[in-house]
């Protein structure tokens, strides 16, 4: 192993970094610019200029595929023995040397807190466990416990109303020690407990692991930061990589603080900024980078490494579908382009308008959510009517006609998915077999290839060729539930995942975000193919019909039919169905749906 296969290729910044073997050093990553080449490169000059054997050196990350990717990387550099793992997986390995077996550990929260879930009052008692899950982790992320979960909830909301989310917190807690089981906050706080209790087993620790380099610090919660703490001891050997621009897990308890407060704790660190983007190309980052004045902490610029690209679309009411179809044409497989939502609750809607475009797609699937596998489990097999069987499913699986403001994410997108499995079999003209079969048609899963549907949280680490960011709108994006700053920097995470072509559309209210991107945006701004052509008088129409029908099916707009589809109906004034299926963009199910309605609406203007 030389030096110069080590520094081979990297960039200024990064072989700052690289060249200093030993802590404290803060690298503050910014997205794309090869955080996990200058890591292992570093790690691999630990090794190689003497500064420590492999042995005593610890890589800490929070996926298990993530320390795989830092072994292979670091095997590819012939260095082996450094321990590569979760925060979890070490706890484990020194909870069982200091402290014996610790007992089964719960893969799922989801079982148990389903049990207890089911014994809430009735209205809260269908509430995903996810939920449920969430809270009781934002708590032991703290290192709260039920006696002091009530007094420290601050300004935080709980998905339900306080006191029932104590009581279900108590009860988890309860049925899991009486069970014999721990959660994985259990083992980092146990690890923590046995290394607090027994000087010995910190000693063997700090012998043994000399150095660490922790990946993501931006996620750190302070049950993680407590731990790390004590592998340290007095000692500054601590390289800490992130980008609090990504911070975006503050609903599970994690903080850019431990990050951004680094330099505080050790005055003479190093601290080195990655801005030289190797992923996206200048007309991309320029966007992003519009964003940076109030992402706060600390500043970033990325820079770009590639040539020009196209300028990103940014307007209102775009046909993704017919985008994606534009950018195949271009030679941009499917695979390579995404659409990233904020909620599970808004893919089913591109799930449906895929399925009529015929573009393959992966990812979300209304139909193996919890919402839909319930009401379909629950609907009878004769032959009666789909509209009031499957509202009375929805009734006794808690469906909410108006559903409270304040609830959980996963609430939110079960009580969406409800919503729209009620109104779809209302307009349904069929029994339940038949309505059934048409599920299956129009939200079934299509390949395990094609466009990736995606939430922005899960699109996290990912990268892709085209992105795609539908519905930037207030009560979207930022979410009406969240974090204005936190849903800031989910933009951000959005907009940094696209390499080439980026598209940002909205269809309702414009978000805040857009002026912050410099974009000017008005509510419903009309999409003409000829500025200088004067829209017939049935487009506004044709318009104010969308509207009535939009609300009424509680869709966006552009569900219905977006304004170059109405534009075209306008021009053309179709006067029967066969007419009106020759419009580009109004496919057999628009038809079935719409046709009646557009033609009535048309029949106004004559």
């Amino acid at each position: 192993m030389d030096a110069e296969r080590i520094f081979a290729g990297l960039n200024a910044e990064q072989r700052a970094a690289v060249e200093t073997p030993h802590g404290p050093v803060c690298i503050l990553a910014g997205a794309g610019t090869g955080k996990t080449t200058t890591i292992t490169r570093r790690i691999a000059w630990q090794v190689a200029s003497g500064a420590f054997p492999a042995s005593e050196l610890v890589a800490v990350t929070f996926t298990d595929k993530a320390a795989g990717e830092l072994r292979a990387r670091l095997a590819a550099l012939g260095v082996d023995g450094v321990r590569a793992s979760t925060f979890h997986s070490a706890a484990l390995a020194l909870l069982r040397r200091f402290a014996g077996d610790p007992g089964r550990i719960l893969s799922t929260k989801a079982l148990l807190l389903r049990q207890i879930g089911n014994r809430l009052p009735a209205p809260y008692k269908f509430r995903p466990a996810g939920d449920l899950a969430t809270e009781i982790e934002w708590a032991k992320n703290r290192r709260l416990t039920p006696q002091t979960y009530i007094g420290a909830l601050g300004d935080h909301e709980p998905p339900l109303p306080a006191d029932l989310a104590h009581r279900v917190f108590r009860e988890y807690e309860k049925r899991k020690a009486d069970a014999g089981s721990l959660d994985f906050e259990d083992l980092l706080e146990r690890t923590i407990l046995a290394l607090e209790d027994d000087p010995h087993a910190r000693e063997v620790v700090r012998e043994r692991w000399r150095a660490f380099t922790v990946d993501e610090y931006q996620d750190v919660n302070l049950l993680q930061q407590t731990l790390l703490d004590l592998w340290l001891g007095d000692r500054d050997e601590l390289c800490a990589v992130g980008d609090d621009y990504q911070s975006i897990y503050g609903f599970t308890g994690a903080s850019a603080q431990w990050l951004l407060a680094l330099p505080r704790r050790y005055p003479d660190a190093r601290v080195v900024r990655l801005e030289q983007n190797y992923r996206s190309t200048p007309q991309v980052l320029a966007l992003a980078n519009r964003l940076v004045p109030k992402l706060g902490g600390a500043e970033k610029t990325l820079h770009a490494t590639l040539a020009d690209g196209p300028e990103p679309v940014v307007l209102p009411n775009a046909d993704v579908a017919a985008r994606i179809k534009e950018l195949v044409s271009a030679g941009v497989v499917l695979e390579d382009q995404a659409v990233l939502v904020r909620t599970n609750a808004r893919a089913a809607d591109f799930e449906e308008a895929f399925h009529e475009a015929g573009i393959p797609f992966q990812g979300a699937s209304l139909l193996s959510r919890d919402a839909a596998r319930r009401v379909l489990k629950a609907l009878p097999r004769d032959p009666v009517s789909a509209g009031e069987s499957v509202r009375q499913a929805a009734l006794a699986l808690g469906w909410l006609e108006q559903p409270p403001e304040k609830l959980g994410e996963r609430e939110q997108t079960r009580q969406a998915d409800l919503a729209r499995l009620v109104r779809l079999a209302e307009q349904f003209e069929g029994d339940v077999p038949e309505f059934v079969a048409s599920l299956h048609e129009r939200f079934g899963a299509t390949a395990d290839r094609g466009v990736h549907l995606l939430t922005l949280h899960r699109a996290k680490g990912l990268e892709f060729e085209a992105v795609h960011l539908p519905r930037l709108e207030e009560g979207e994006l930022p979410n009406r539930r969240a974090d204005v700053d936190e849903e800031r920097r989910l933009l951000y995470v959005g907009i940094t995942r696209a390499k080439r072509y980026l598209l940002v559309t909205w269809a309702g209210k414009p978000s805040r975000f857009l002026s912050e991107l410099g974009v000017t945006a008005s509510r419903n701004p009309v999409t003409r193919r000829d500025p200088a052509v004067e829209m017939p008088p049935a487009f506004g129409v044709l318009r104010e019909w969308r509207l009535e029908r939009a609300k009424a099916d509680e869709v966006p707009a552009y569900v219905v039919f977006h304004n170059a589809t109405l534009a075209e109906i306008a021009e053309r004034q179709p006067r029967t169905l066969a007419e009106l299926a020759l419009v580009p963009g109004v496919g057999p199910t628009k038809l079935e749906r719409y046709g009646e309605g557009v033609l009535a609406a048309l029949a106004r203007v004559a």
